[in-house]
């Protein structure tokens, strides 16, 4: 039976990657220090007989006991409010923490999937993005523990794949939504739907015409399956290439506001603040590597923000301790 340790599995992405493992019949061992991971997103999967979870840090060797098939490494902070937050254990996480992985795959004989980022690409000057692109990156700035931390990861799942012949994935996750983000993080979908939801000004940064590509989560999980059982060693770009500014996407989420029954009627007004230091100003992926192996996103902006507003809504009701914000 095929059984997998996926680090960072209390996240956003890992803790849907765990549910859709154990749906697909697999055994799921799932390891986070917790320090951004939530155990609220595991709470429908504690009881499950073909689910663990290990509370460990990744930069420190850990064990786990008996076969393993598959080690897919996630484990970091991601959302700008807390790689910027949380700037050394970025770079640990990284580091240490992808030697201290892919070690248990070799040990193990595994196989390696590395959930890297389009953040490798930085404020990129080739549209759309191949995964044969450089990057254009700032290796001194604000952002560079984070951009800087999956690059120095991706040379190191290579050097295991060629030195030590450990069977490796490189993924390059592009901007990712759903229900289970934290409200508050720093990135656009979940603040703007928080505001949506609490009636206020929607936050956009800079004069909104910097783009991003959002691939909703289900999709996302997918394509590293897809990756994962069919892809070679090198990277493969994981994004929706449909391109929206961020302007664009507070006027989708306008419309969905205006929309609920629940909320006064009117449209919410925009509120415009400083551009991050090192934003990029366009960000799109070429997915022309995942498409060969049959991977496509298939949700639409607009249905994936309705099922990510109203996900956050349901949460925002049934969690009174305030984990899910």
């Amino acid at each position: 039976m095929a059984r997998a340790v996926v680090t960072g599995g209390a996240g956003f992405v890992g803790s849907s990657l765990c549910e859709r493992l154990l749906a697909l019949g697999w055994q799921v061992v799932a390891v986070d220090d917790l320090s951004t991971g939530r155990m609220c997103n595991l709470s429908g999967l504690l009881d499950h007989p073909q689910f663990a979870f290990l509370h460990a840090d990744v930069t420190q060797p850990f064990t786990i006991d008996g076969p393993v098939t598959d080690v897919l490494h996630l484990a970091s902070p991601a959302s700008p409010f807390d790689y910027l937050a949380l700037p050394i254990q970025t770079l640990l996480a990284g580091s240490y923490g992808t030697f201290v992985t892919l070690e248990l795959a070799r040990q193990k004989g595994a196989r390696y999937l590395f959930a890297s980022t389009s953040e490798v690409y930085g404020d990129p000057l080739e549209h759309p993005q191949r995964e044969s692109y450089l990057g254009n990156v700032s290796c001194t700035g604000p952002r560079s523990v984070y951009d800087e931390a999956k690059r120095f990861a991706e040379a190191t799942t290579m050097a295991f794949h060629r030195t030590h012949g450990v069977d490796t994935r490189i993924v390059r996750i592009f901007n990712t939504y759903g229900p289970r983000m934290k409200v508050g993080d720093g990135r656009a979908v979940p603040t703007m739907l928080d505001e949506a939801l609490r009636g206020v000004s929607l936050t956009v940064s800079g004069d909104g015409t910097q783009t991003r590509s959002f691939c909703y989560i289900d999709d996302l999980v997918e394509g590293i399956l897809v990756v994962l059982d069919q892809g070679d060693a090198e990277p493969y770009n994981l994004g929706n290439p449909d391109e929206f500014s961020i302007l664009a996407l507070a006027q989708h989420i306008q419309t969905l506001a205006a929309a609920d029954p629940a909320r006064p009627e009117g449209t919410l007004p925009i509120t415009f603040q400083p551009l991050p230091v090192d934003d990029p100003r366009r960000r799109k992926p070429d997915i022309a590597r995942a498409v060969a192996l049959g991977w496509q996103p298939r949700v639409a902006l607009a249905e994936g923000l309705q099922r990510t507003y109203q996900g956050l809504r349901e949460r925002s009701r049934t969690d009174s301790t305030g984990e899910s914000r």
